[in-house]
This record gives structure tokens, C-alpha cells and sequence, in this order.
């Protein structure tokens, strides 16, 4: 993989890494189209989602830097009240964080090789999930919720629900924050709403992921040299222009898909999965 490859690679995943067309699925066809191998593909993943990981904290600093304050003050003394409301907004929330991240830390520890080996990345499979990723998106569009009857916070179910929609999204073309965001309107919480918790339940599995796959690079294996290559393949520079490319267009597409969400933008990303997900399984 050369610079230029990685410069757009590294744009394509921190565009779609936030942007509701899957991220995984861009890349595999970013990288057909490019002829590039896949020799040490698994390192550059790993650089280029970090790399979104770091532009959603980046977005996020302000709200992730109170629930952190606000995570460590005292529960309401009224012993009267049930222990949910006892609990302040800040703990409430790491709390539906932790409860959103049961679903995909199961499917990442016991099924992650089963589902990779089952759904091996190709582009069929890819324009598949798109076309899937489209009627979610559609959904949205056709069934809006009432803003009078939109609930003012996540329930604990719902968080639990978001975070099965989030394990499905393990297949390639299966967009994560559109299944996630989709999944959240659907149940009728608020667009604002579904929009951040979408894009923070992410941070502690893409890094829990990140640090699971690094122990493959720092001790690799036989079978993962034989799969993936080594990470010497790629050169430090292409892996540095991947990393800010995926760093600077996601902190620009994160900001941008907020800002849609409200203003109910969705459909339009509805038709491109469907586009892009025929062309993939008839043309490409």
C-alpha cells in the first residue's frame, strides 16, 4: 500500500466511519478498486479507526470530560428513591453505554473468527448489507416519530437493543451508526440524542478491539502472518498519512452527520446504500 493509497483509504473510513453508509464496506470496495493487497491490511484498520475513535473524543471532549466529572459524585442521599434515580445523568449514561456494549463485546469475544469466516469480506456480500443498511435508513424516513411523544432520555432497554444493532453491524456493508442511529429512532428516542450516544458507544469496543488485534501485531501468530502479512508491508509514512486523512475527515463528518440528523437527511443516504449496493453485487 503506497501514500496515496493510504491518503484515500484513510478518507474514505473517517468519512463513512460516522457518515451512515458503513465504513467497513467502503473500505473493502475502496480497496478493490485499487487492486491494493490485503498484506497488513489488519494494521492500517486498526490506524484508521483509532484514528475516528480519537476524532469522535475530539467532538465529544466537553461531553465525555463531564460524564467523567460527573460519573465520580455522590449518589442523592434520598435512599427513598429507586437506585436508577438516585443515580445523577452522568452515571445513567455510562451505565447505557456499559449496557449498550454487552451485545457486541459477546459477539466480539466468542463469535468475532465464526462471523469473519462465515461472512468473508467480498463485495457481494458487501452490496448485500448496503442494500440492508438502506431499508434501515428508509425506515427513518417513513415511520418518524412524534416529536410531542419522543422519549427525553434513553431507557436502559433501549441502550441494550441500540447495542444488538451495533453487533449485527460486525458485517462488512452493515453501517454501524446508521444501524445504531436508525434502531434508536425507530424506538422513538430524540435525533440529538440517538445521534451522540451513537457515536460514544463506540469509543470502548473499537479500542477494546484495537488493543485484542495490536497483541496479533506486537506477537503475531503463524496463522496470522499466513492471513494478514506483517506489518513492515506498509510503509510508517502511508500508515502516518492514513492516520490524520481518517483523523481530519471524520472530525468534518461527525460534525456534518449531527447536523443532518436533525434535519431528518437520512433518506438521502437510504438511496446511495441502495445505489452503491446493487452496483456492487451486479457490477463490481
Amino acid at each position: 500500500m503506497g501514500t496515496l493509497e493510504a491518503l484515500f483509504l484513510g478518507l474514505v473510513q473517517g468519512l463513512t466511519e460516522f457518515l451512515p453508509v458503513s465504513s467497513s464496506g467502503h473500505l473493502e470496495i475502496g480497496q478493490h478498486l485499487l487492486g491494493v493487497d490485503d498484506q497488513g491490511g489488519l494494521t492500517f484498520d486498526i490506524v484508521v479507526h483509532v484514528a475516528t475513535v480519537l476524532a469522535t473524543i475530539t467532538i465529544f471532549r466537553k461531553e465525555i470530560l463531564a460524564l467523567i466529572i460527573g460519573f465520580f459524585k455522590k449518589l442523592n442521599p434520598d435512599t427513598n428513591m429507586p437506585l436508577w434515580r438516585r443515580l445523577n445523568d452522568a452515571q445513567r449514561y455510562v451505565i447505557l453505554i456499559v449496557i449498550s456494549m454487552i451485545p457486541v463485546g459477546v459477539v466480539g469475544l466468542c463469535f468475532k473468527d465464526s462471523v469473519e469466516e462465515i461472512f468473508a469480506a467480498s463485495i457481494k456480500v458487501v452490496g448485500v448489507c448496503l442494500l440492508i443498511t438502506s431499508v434501515l435508513l428508509a425506515l427513518t424516513y417513513f415511520f418518524k416519530s412524534n416529536p410531542d411523544t419522543e422519549k427525553r432520555e434513553i431507557s436502559p432497554l433501549h441502550a441494550f437493543i441500540i447495542g444488538l444493532a451495533q453487533a449485527c453491524a460486525v458485517l462488512p456493508g452493515l453501517s454501524r451508526s446508521g444501524s445504531t442511529i436508525a434502531t434508536g429512532l425507530l424506538l422513538g428516542n430524540k435525533r440529538e440524542n440517538v445521534a451522540q450516544f451513537s457515536f460514544l458507544m463506540v469509543i470502548p469496543p473499537i479500542l477494546g478491539e484495537a488493543l485484542l488485534d495490536f497483541k496479533h501485531i506486537v506477537a503475531p501468530s503463524a496463522e496470522y502472518l499466513a492471513e494478514h502479512g506483517t506489518a513492515a508491508q506498509i510503509p510508517t509514512l502511508a500508515l502516518l498519512v492514513g492516520f490524520v486523512a481518517a483523523f481530519v475527515s471524520g472530525c468534518v463528518a461527525c460534525k456534518w452527520m449531527i447536523s443532518l440528523i436533525k434535519k431528518c437527511k437520512l433518506i438521502y443516504f437510504a438511496i446511495y446504500c441502495f445505489i452503491v449496493g446493487v452496483i456492487c453485487i451486479t457490477v463490481l
